[in-house]
């Protein structure tokens, strides 16, 4: 499935007359490392947004507790609708009235690491492995960083499907948990969602 089929759940959900949200499909992929990045939303619920560069859209997951560098935090990941690889640099004000109205931050961007195998050790292809259910990557931003891994522990089927986002433990040892998110600080701008919603809305 091509990008622009891809993004079709993206676009019927937004009014770009009314939202600076980019439209999408202007970008290709430029590094030979596919993206992340992280958003604070401060939208009906305050949460952050996980996503992955797979081929040419952003995967998405809701985080209502955002990612810890703590392996014994199980972070709830509830996937969203694919977004284009252009909203890696969003940070503005949603709307009100429209579709995730509110104030997003870029919380955290890079480049990651796919490290899914089989159990002979080999690769395996990264957007397969998360369509299996699980895959683990390495994160190199500038405040993620380490192994981490996507479980899915919820189907579709029969209700909304779940996945659990955890970093993967290194020798024993805790890390930091999520920040507060009101007192976080964009890594492009260096402003807190209420500077954003301040100055941008």
């Amino acid at each position: 499935m091509g990008g622009a089929d891809r993004l079709r759940d993206y676009h019927g959900k937004r009014h770009f007359d009314r939202t600076a949200e980019p439209r999408g499909g202007g970008r290709e992929a430029e590094d030979a490392r596919p993206r992340f990045v992280v958003q604070i939303h401060d939208a009906r619920r305050m949460h952050f947004d996980f996503r992955l560069q797979v081929g040419d859209v952003l995967k998405s997951w809701s985080v209502p507790k955002g990612p810890s560098a703590d392996p014994r935090d199980k972070r709830l990941a509830v996937p969203t609708e694919d977004h284009p690889l252009e909203y890696e640099e969003f940070e503005g004000v949603v709307p009100r009235g429209e579709y995730g109205g509110g104030t997003v931050i870029v919380w955290d961007h890079g480049t990651y690491e796919p490290l899914s195998h089989d159990r002979r050790g080999r690769p395996v292809d990264f957007a397969r492995s998360l369509e299996r259910g699980h895959a683990t990557f390495r994160l190199h931003g500038a405040k993620l960083r380490g192994a981490y891994a996507l479980t899915r522990f919820r189907g579709g089927e029969d209700g909304e499907e779940a996945w659990l986002l955890v970093r993967a433990a290194k020798g024993g040892a805790g890390g930091r948990g999520a920040p507060d998110p009101r007192r976080a600080r964009s890594a492009r701008t260096g402003r807190t969602l209420a500077q954003v919603a301040r100055e941008d809305g």
